[in-house]
């Protein structure tokens, strides 16, 4: 079955903030899809910029800047005046390396496959980190265990936290608890643990109860785990990024 076949009508449930958001819901109304877009997340700037700007004066001094999503690559790029020379970069994964590729840096470490930690942890150049300095562009909060392991392997590694994750302020549900009642939505998308916490408490317990009966695709395990501890009936983990996740929304709904 084509994917235009496999998703021809489907009404496919938009998480991500709405500066993301515009290739996927292209990409699935090309299929034949009727995507709702429906940001759960915002992207607010660091609670102390100050604390980032004392950091990133001293930019220089680190050996390795490592970015842990796109949102860091705009955040982090837009408060550095100046890009030290020599410095090397590192991402979490191909789609945020594509976002520096963009910025205009060509060359960085990132995995081939998988985007997470672990992944970019078990690449050869990051084995031997002795005496290595590391900055890690991330949101407020987050995994600790890439900082931990960096320095278990010697490395002195610190953050430059330069945004934060929160409730969208001028959120309406309105919309969403509309194609909830009439039955339009198919499949709810998710690209972080957080998106979905907040989605639930956008739409409130009815809305929620409804979302979690649909089949939800996430381009991460962990976070359909957690859309399973929350009760979802149905959470598909695809591969990475937006290409993981309609190939993953095409393979499910092409044999349903």
């Amino acid at each position: 079955m084509s994917p235009q076949v496999a998703l021809a009508g489907l009404g496919i449930l938009v998480t991500r903030p709405a500066a993301q958001s515009a290739g996927l819901m292209r990409r699935l109304a090309d299929l034949g899809a009727e995507p709702l877009l429906f940001p759960a997340l915002a992207i607010l700037p660091p609670a102390d910029p100050a604390a980032l700007a004392r950091t990133l004066a001293h930019l220089d001094r680190y050996d390795l800047a490592l970015f842990i999503s796109p949102n860091a690559v705009e955040r982090g790029l837009a408060a550095v005046a100046d890009w030290p020379a020599g410095l090397k970069l590192a991402a979490v994964g191909q789609g945020t390396a594509a976002c520096l590729g963009r910025a205009g840096f060509t060359e960085v470490l990132h995995p081939a496959a998988e985007a997470d930690s672990e992944h970019l942890l078990a690449l050869p150049e990051l084995a031997d980190m002795q005496g290595r300095r590391v900055l890690i562009f991330r949101g407020e909060g987050g995994r600790e265990f890439l900082a931990e392991t960096l320095i278990a392997r010697g490395a002195q590694a610190d953050y430059a936290e330069c945004y934060r994750r929160g409730l969208p302020p001028d959120a309406d549900p309105a919309p969403l608890l509309a194609a909830c009642a009439q039955g339009r939505l198919h499949a709810v998308t998710v690209f972080s643990a957080e998106t979905l916490d907040n989605l639930y408490t956008l739409a409130g317990a009815e809305g929620a109860q409804t979302l979690r009966a649909l089949p939800l695709f996430a381009p991460h395990p962990r976070i359909a785990d957690r859309a399973r501890a929350l009760g979802v009936c149905e959470a598909i983990a695809t591969a990475p990024g937006e290409d993981g996740l309609i190939a993953g929304l095409v393979e499910y709904f092409g044999h349903a």
